[in-house]
């Protein structure tokens, strides 16, 4: 996917961002979406996705929640929440990832008030595996999703985000689909694609 495609999602959850102390000089600081990335209206799995931003795409970084994972965006005009091991910027000449040097370089921190109903995620989180350039290229034929479709199963909530090259871990089970290479589970409310052999996610229904 190549351009982000917002949808008008009325979150069934609502929630408050507070952000603390920003400074100005901060406002100016971008990341570099290093895959296809899901924006959710709350700070995890759970919540609906409102967007997706491009790989390669830059967005605005808010800020992150403090002991979390998850910072708020802003990419191509929508702000969201973005699983930050998938997030890059420039710090000190060098390429880091935002999840690993927040605190140094100087990301603030936000909260977030959640309401209403929460959905519990798993203990084993989604990792990505290699370099997404390595997931095979998959075009599933319209029968698939057809069969997907007819075929439901309940999804299952895991820590992470839904990705090409994600691991799905070994005590979810997925479903085989007749006369087809790849099996199918619905992750955090996505049905996906998963190569049988490695468990990686190799397609994303959005």
């Amino acid at each position: 996917m190549k351009t982000l495609f917002p949808h008008l999602i009325r979150a069934a959850t609502a929630g408050l961002i507070l952000a603390a102390g920003v400074p100005a000089a901060f406002a100016d600081m971008n990341a570099t979406v290093t895959t296809d990335l899901n924006l959710r209206a709350g700070p995890g799995p759970q919540y609906p996705v409102l967007g997706v931003a491009p790989g390669g795409s830059t967005a605005a970084l808010e800020g992150c929640i403090e002991g979390s994972l998850w910072c708020r965006v802003n990419a191509g005009g929508v702000s969201g929440w973005a699983y930050s091991k998938y997030l890059q910027t420039e710090s000190g000449g060098s390429t880091v990832v935002i999840s690993e040097r927040r605190q140094e370089i100087g990301v603030p921190v936000v909260s977030y008030e959640a309401t209403g109903a929460t959905v519990t995620t798993g203990p084993e989180p989604l990792e990505l595996i290699g370099r997404v350039d390595d997931i095979p290229t998959v075009a599933p034929p319209p029968t698939v999703r057809t069969y997907i479709t007819e075929n439901p199963v309940e999804p299952v909530y895991l820590e992470g985000e839904v990705v090409l090259g994600a691991t799905v871990p070994s005590a979810v089970a997925v479903r085989p689909i007749p006369d087809y290479e790849y099996e199918y589970v619905v992750v955090n409310n996505q049905p996906v694609l998963v190569e049988p052999a490695t468990r990686r996610i190799v397609y994303i229904y959005r």
